[in-house]
Parts: C-alpha cells; sequence; structure tokens
C-alpha cells in the first residue's frame, strides 16, 4: 500500500476519536467518550467503575496528547493525528495499545455485567456503539472480537484489536 492510501486510512480513524465531530482531538472527546458509556449501562459517574474510566480516559488522552499534539495547544488536528501519532505508531501498535489500555479495561468492567472479568458480544456491541460504531457495525466488530467463540470477550482481545484497527499495518 503507498503512503498515500495508509494516511488516507489513518486520517479516516481520526473521527472515531473526535467525538463531538469541531475538526480537533481533545480531552473533551475522551471526557465524552466515558459519559457516553457509563450512559449505555447506567453507571454513575462518581462510581468507582466510573472514576476508574474517566481516569483511564485521562491516561488516553495524555498518552495521545503526548505523541501527537506537536504544537502543545492541548488539541490534536487531522494532520498531527496522520503525522505525528499514526505515522510514530504505525511500526509500534504495542505503544498504542498500552497507552489505550486503561481506558478499554475500565469500559470493559463498566460493560461486564456479571464481573466475571469479561464483556460478552452484546455488551461490547453496546460499548462500541456509545462510542459512535453504527448498530450493525458495532455488532459485526464485537463478534469479531471473540476469536474463541466463547461468547466473552476480555481485555487481551479488545486492547489487541484495538492497536490493530488504529495502527492500521500496512
Amino acid at each position: 500500500m503507498v503512503s498515500t492510501e495508509y494516511e488516507r486510512r489513518i486520517a479516516a480513524r481520526f473521527a472515531t476519536f473526535d467525538q463531538d465531530g469541531n475538526g480537533y482531538i481533545d480531552r473533551e472527546d475522551f471526557n465524552a467518550a466515558a459519559k457516553s458509556v457509563l450512559a449505555q449501562f447506567a453507571t454513575a459517574a462518581r462510581s468507582d467503575k466510573g472514576q476508574a474510566l474517566y481516569s483511564g480516559a485521562e491516561a488516553f488522552w495524555q498518552g495521545m496528547a503526548g505523541i501527537a499534539d506537536r504544537d502543545g495547544d492541548q488539541r490534536i488536528t487531522r494532520a498531527e493525528f496522520v503525522n505525528g501519532a499514526a505515522k510514530r505508531l504505525r511500526d509500534n501498535p504495542d505503544r498504542f495499545a498500552e497507552i489505550a489500555r486503561p481506558f478499554l479495561h475500565a469500559a470493559l468492567a463498566v460493560a461486564d455485567g456479571d464481573g466475571d472479568g469479561a464483556a460478552t458480544v452484546e455488551e461490547t456491541a453496546r460499548v462500541l456503539q456509545a462510542l459512535g460504531a453504527p448498530e450493525d457495525v458495532a455488532a459485526a466488530a464485537a463478534g469479531s472480537l471473540d476469536t474463541d467463540a466463547d461468547g466473552r470477550i476480555g481485555e487481551t482481545e479488545v486492547v489487541t484489536a484495538f492497536a490493530r484497527y488504529f495502527t492500521v499495518p500496512e
């Protein structure tokens, strides 16, 4: 794949983070994502799970800003995302997974209705919908995460898939 195709595919991922559609990613987008997940599962922001999700969102934002916010204005433009974050992470998807892990771990905990450490495919689809995926896309994506077909999705499956999706290998 040529570099411009790679950049086009990465730029399409930008909208996933730009929750409010204002053309840049900032701390508020991460807070909005946490708030949406909590609302989907009727979980209070002040609960332990709610606080963990907001803390995970903040850690994710800090990691992204540290990698991509080249001008230090606390906003990541599409160009910064493509040129800074995406290209730097292309060869190291594990780095991206690690900055996302606290948020993903907390989101799974919110979704995990029975507290067994894994979310069902349906619960995972609800998280994806809360983050902006259309219902059919969320259902298909959640189903594909269940790699061992046991109906449960754990942190390792989510973190690996998340890194793969957002680092878009060539």
